[in-house]
């Protein structure tokens, strides 16, 4: 193992051939310098390193399947397809535009704040932070360019909008505004596609937002059972994602304490 001396990453770099682009040889690799431990301790390391990565393996599976679960519930629940217990009333047809007032913010990049105090939503999956807000209220965030249809926020409480950022809210009495998120999650993304304007990039105007069709329950009662459930599975996958972040962590330092010699395992002497 590489105790001691120069990282393997860094003595390939240091000994790459080529100018701009450096590139390495089946030479060079053969000078590659490796300090060992003896084969029962390399054995050992393997296999530490090995039953951790089986546990983040399962965890990406389960996580697979979690998701593949609750697009299957989302397409039956938000659709109407499957009825849940108690419910029987029709549901209606309606757009966006109908129920919910829909615009875009005011606020450039250059405005965010690595420790601001409110979420600032830009044209992105990652949320921002900055130091003031425009909004208090219950909405739903999506971009107008930039991962069309594909990107959706839900937050209620105070927040800031980037100039190129839909935010639909005051929704009308009896619609849940999280219900609307999880619909326009399943089927906002073609919609929007077949809409978009074909310009540097695709972009979405308000017209698309507006015109989109949607199927509500008319009870109140039911669209709120629905994203119970659905946010019940939401906090089920994000637990297991928290968990899988942690193994990888996990994982990484054990490698580089194992593979470095930092961190030695005990190795039982074979009886003579």
């Amino acid at each position: 193992m590489c105790v001691g001396t120069t990282r393997p990453q860094q003595w390939l770099q240091d000994n790459a051939v080529g100018g701009t682009m450096p590139n390495l040889n089946t030479s060079i690799l053969a000078r590659l310098p490796l300090w060992l431990p003896s084969r029962k301790e390399q054995d050992q390391a393997v296999s530490a390193i090995t039953t951790i990565a089986d546990t983040a393996l399962t965890l990406e599976r389960l996580i697979a399947k979690k998701r593949a679960i609750k697009q299957g519930m989302m397409q039956e629940l938000l659709t109407g397809r499957t009825r849940l217990p108690g419910f029987d009333q029709p549901w209606r047809k309606t757009t966006l535009g109908e129920i919910s007032r829909i615009k875009t913010g005011s606020r450039n990049n250059q405005d965010k704040r690595e420790d601001g105090e409110y979420p600032f939503f830009v044209r992105s999956a990652q949320v921002e932070r900055i130091d003031t807000y425009s909004y208090d209220c219950e909405a739903i965030l999506v971009p107008g360019e930039g991962g069309i249809g594909s990107i959706f926020h839900y937050v209620n409480g105070k927040f800031e909008v980037h100039q190129r950022v839909y935010t639909v809210s005051d929704f009308v009495a009896g619609v849940s505004g999280k219900f609307v998120f999880y619909f326009m999650h399943q089927f906002f993304g073609q919609h929007a596609m077949e809409n978009s304007v074909k310009a540097t990039v695709d972009s979405l105007r308000l017209p698309t937002f507006k015109s989109f069709q949607l199927y509500l329950p008319n009870q109140h009662s039911e669209q709120e059972t629905i994203v119970r459930i659905l946010d019940e599975v939401d906090a089920e996958i994000d637990a297991l994602e928290q968990s899988l972040r942690i193994t990888r962590g996990i994982k990484q330092g054990m490698m580089q304490e194992l593979l470095t010699g930092r961190t030695r395992l005990p190795v039982e002497e074979v009886a003579q």
